[in-house]
């Protein structure tokens, strides 16, 4: 065998230790971490799974507290709503009420009509006030055009001079407050003039 031959086989013999070596060495280094990966017992795994579930039922305690305190809070909100809102609207008819019983008392104690009439005009006069301070508004019809939305027709009777749909009369007034509709309004309506009446 030549030099060169043996310095080959020499070569070739180091590379193969080399690479045993290495493997070696992996399959070391994998066993230890196979030995570091040792499966949790059931006894782990149960510990876990109750410590969450315990963690779960906390958490779901607490949010059902805080919906039960939502939910009364919400409760005496709109308790308190509602009676701020009646307080609101009976406020300003109570002095119209006292104003009413003075009105009665003092029609018993005197035979004097045009003093009971300055007091009635007086309590409507208190009513109106009160009324506006509601933003409540009386719907004027007459003259206009008759509108199912806010009208109600009691009957209709021809005219010689309110032209047929119009509102000849208001037997009632209706009220309304912004946009929405209190009472509709209780009104007469032309049906034209008589002939006009007649051939319909």
């Amino acid at each position: 065998m030549s030099k060169e031959e043996q310095k080959q086989e020499e070569q070739n013999t180091a590379t193969e230790e080399t690479v045993k070596a290495a493997e070696a060495e992996q399959k070391a280094e994998q066993k230890a971490e196979q030995k570091e990966q040792v499966p949790p017992t059931p006894e782990q795994l149960l510990e876990e799974a109750r410590l969450k579930l315990e963690a779960s039922e906390k958490k779901y305690l607490l949010l059902l507290a805080d919906m039960e305190n939502l939910r009364k809070r919400c409760m005496k909100d709109m308790e308190s709503t509602r009676y701020n809102t009646m307080a609101d609207t009976i406020t300003p008819f109570l002095q119209v009420f006292d104003h009413f019983g003075m009105a009665v008392k003092a029609s018993e104690q005197s035979d004097n009509l045009k003093m009971l009439l300055d007091g009635m005009k007086m309590i409507r006069s208190e009513f109106d006030k009160a009324f506006q301070e509601l933003g409540v508004e009386c719907i004027d019809a007459v003259g206009k055009d008759f509108d199912p939305n806010v009208h109600e027709a009691v009957s209709q009777e021809a005219s010689e001079t309110v032209p047929a749909g119009k509102v000849i009369r208001q037997w009632n007034c209706g009220y309304k407050t912004g946009s929405r509709l209190l009472k509709p309004a209780m009104v007469v309506v032309s049906s034209g003039k008589p002939e006009e009446a007649a051939k319909e």
